[in-house]
């Protein structure tokens, strides 16, 4: 996923609650200070091999088997705080734009960007 595939205001608007959700987060937990980090990069890790392994096997973002692969992301990112769904499609543009996101994202398959992208999209439009 990236902009092209959101309307302009709406791009702006999951950018700025991504920002905002996270500054509001940050600042009242004295910057995730109750967040195993080790773990959780220990639980991307993981995470992002398994979606790897889906789409090498031919896997679809929307398909019942990666959403719940999505599922588990976001559970991973509440740990930090539970994004509205405008914050959570922003940290999916996040990936997508910024250049050391993007780079570690895709070091587990060159397509895991948009991949995830698009189920994020998915997963939020399910729970609207």
């Amino acid at each position: 996923m990236s902009s092209s595939t959101f309307a302009a205001e709406d791009a702006d608007r999951c950018r700025r609650a991504l920002a905002d959700e996270q500054a509001a987060s940050l600042a009242a937990t004295a910057g995730w200070a109750h967040v195993d980090k080790e773990q959780v990069h220990r639980d991307w890790h993981d995470l992002y091999g398994e979606i790897a392994a889906a789409i090498k096997a031919g896997a679809q973002p929307g398909d019942e088997a990666v959403q719940e692969l999505i599922d588990r992301h976001h559970a991973v990112v509440s740990r930090f705080y539970h994004p509205s769904p405008d914050a959570y499609l922003g940290m999916a543009l996040l990936y997508a734009e910024d250049e050391s996101m993007r780079t570690w994202h895709t070091s587990y398959h060159p397509r895991m960007v948009e991949f995830l992208g698009t189920a994020m999209r998915y997963y939020t439009d399910a729970r609207r």
